[in-house]
């Protein structure tokens, strides 16, 4: 346009500021408006404010002060909607400082805040910590007696919890109620939980029962405070009546208790209490699997593994494990070194025609070769693959090896690898045991131990870890010459003549 001497319009030029701005090129914008005053246009209000807007949330507040003043000069003074906007893409940035001056500009301005431009600001503050500031807005808003809404007290309620002023949200309650409002189920939620938190469990639980007689549709964030709390103090008493309760209001009380075990163990410091707590809990018949399952591979982050273990044992005797849970015991069994029952587990989660976990599938697949059981490891890199949607990428990556390893040269090979680690994947076992069958089954010792030694140069390797993998490389090349020697005597007949003789080379 302009090589052809086409003047854009006002309308154009915002467009194009607009755009820039929203993906993130505000610099690029501010000097398409150099190019809209030397062009000698006049700005509207839209174009004041999208620059307004832009430089907000670009956090560039005193530049954003110039260009109000100069819409104020030139065109007028930004109206109660222009200023919530600003409000609103500060609030975004999280600079509650500017957003508080915008909120002083305004006024200076002898422009009126709505009730969006109070309940932004509210917002704003609330969310952001300054609870104290936003409450004071607040009753600056109940003096000019604007209609106040019920959310406006329950994010006000909520932030008073967070900071701990249980006795001011509860006074917020109070004021809810006189002004003729119900209180929801969020704001009984939130003061529940801040009761809990300073240990008035005996308030929580009136306040629970009120929530019972004004028939509200209570949910898993009603209880979970009050459960966590009985917990906490150990009386299981109160916990069980609780629970009992729940069952009378309808609640689905086993996936509640999955949910507050999940919960539980969130904190791994916590998961020793959450087995205590499942220890009481079962002998009066609230256990299930996935509960199990939750406790087994809680028990398993925290290192628990005999723990989790046991636990596994009682569920195998009520005949209950499930794929998910045969997942996890494959990886205890590893880490605890008995990589026979892991194999186990893998083959009962086959039974079920199921797909082990992903991380299930990496654990036995590390617990094989480690153990020296490449083929087995390479057949359980392929079984995954071709089970799950999205496989590891250190199982995609030693078939890749596998294939490199066909040519016969360790170049090709540390190509893949030097591949591999650019898209971040570090080497592991894994790849280290493709290295070592693909090169016995197609290469020779000196190739694979060229890749071995070239990684030990680059200080990926340790001096011990290739002597480790070296070892490995000599028996597992032992195995094949074995295996191949054996397939010969075979396909000429002699093993019937060894036999004969005494020998035992080919077994039984």
């Amino acid at each position: 346009m302009v090589k052809f001497g086409v003047k854009p319009r006002v309308f154009l030029y915002n467009r194009i500021m607009d755009s820039l701005i929203k993906t993130g090129h505000l610099d690029l914008a501010l000097s398409v408006y150099e190019d809209f005053r030397r062009d000698g246009l006049v700005e509207e209000s839209v174009t004041y404010m999208i620059l307004i807007k832009g430089l907000c949330k670009a956090g560039r507040i005193e530049e954003m002060m110039e260009v109000l003043g100069r819409m104020r000069e030139n065109l007028c003074k930004p109206d109660v909607f222009a200023y919530t906007a600003m409000v609103r893409a500060l609030a975004g940035e999280g600079n509650l400082d500017a957003c508080l001056r915008v909120w002083e500009e305004m006024k200076r301005d002898g422009v009126e805040p709505d009730v969006m431009a109070y309940v932004t600001l509210v917002t704003a503050l609330c969310k952001g910590g300054r609870v104290d500031k936003g409450y004071e807005v607040f009753k600056e808003m109940k003096g000019r007696r604007i209609l106040i809404d019920r959310g406006i007290y329950g994010i006000l309620v909520e932030a008073f919890v967070a900071d701990g002023k249980i006795g001011l949200a509860c006074d917020l309650l109070k004021d809810l109620v006189d002004s003729g409002y119900r209180a929801d189920l969020r704001i009984y939620n939130s003061l529940i939980e801040g009761f809990c938190n300073v240990k008035r469990v005996d308030k929580a639980h009136k306040l629970f029962q009120v929530t019972v007689q004004e028939g509200l549709e209570r949910d898993f964030k009603t209880v979970n405070p009050l459960l966590m709390s009985y917990a906490e103090m150990k009386k299981m008493d109160d916990f069980c009546k609780l629970l009992k309760q729940m069952e009378k209001l309808g609640f689905s009380v086993f996936d509640d208790l999955s949910k507050f075990f999940s919960y539980v163990v969130g904190k791994p410091e916590r998961t020793m209490m959450a087995l205590e707590v499942f220890e009481d809990l079962k002998v009066k018949g609230y256990s299930s699997v996935p509960i199990y399952n939750i406790l087994m591979e809680a028990l398993l982050t925290i290192g628990e593994m005999k723990r989790a273990l046991s636990l596994f044992g009682e569920m195998k005797d009520l005949n209950k494990p499930d794929s998910t849970t045969y997942s996890i015991a494959i990886i205890c069994f590893v880490e605890d070194g008995n990589i026979q029952e892991a194999c186990v587990s893998h083959n009962k989660i086959v039974e079920m025609f199921c797909v082990p976990s992903v991380a299930a599938y990496c654990s036995l697949a590390k617990g094989l070769c480690d153990n020296g059981e490449i083929d087995a490891a390479m057949m359980l890199v392929r079984d995954c693959l071709a089970s799950v949607e999205s496989g590891p990428m250190e199982f995609k990556y030693s078939l890749t090896i596998l294939h490199a390893c066909k040519t016969g040269g360790a170049e090709k090979v540390i190509d893949v690898l030097n591949e591999m680690m650019q898209e971040g994947c570090t080497p592991n076992e894994v790849i280290y045991s493709a290295i070592i069958s693909g090169m016995c089954k197609h290469g020779t010792f000196e190739e694979a131990r060229k890749v071995f030694t070239d990684l030990r140069q680059r200080k990926i390797l340790t001096e011990a870890k290739t002597i480790v993998f070296d070892e490995i490389l000599i028996e597992h090349m032992k195995k094949k010459t074995a295996d191949l020697v054996l397939a010969g005597l075979k396909f000429f007949g002699l093993e019937s003549k060894l036999k004969a003789m005494g020998s035992t080379l080919l077994g039984s």
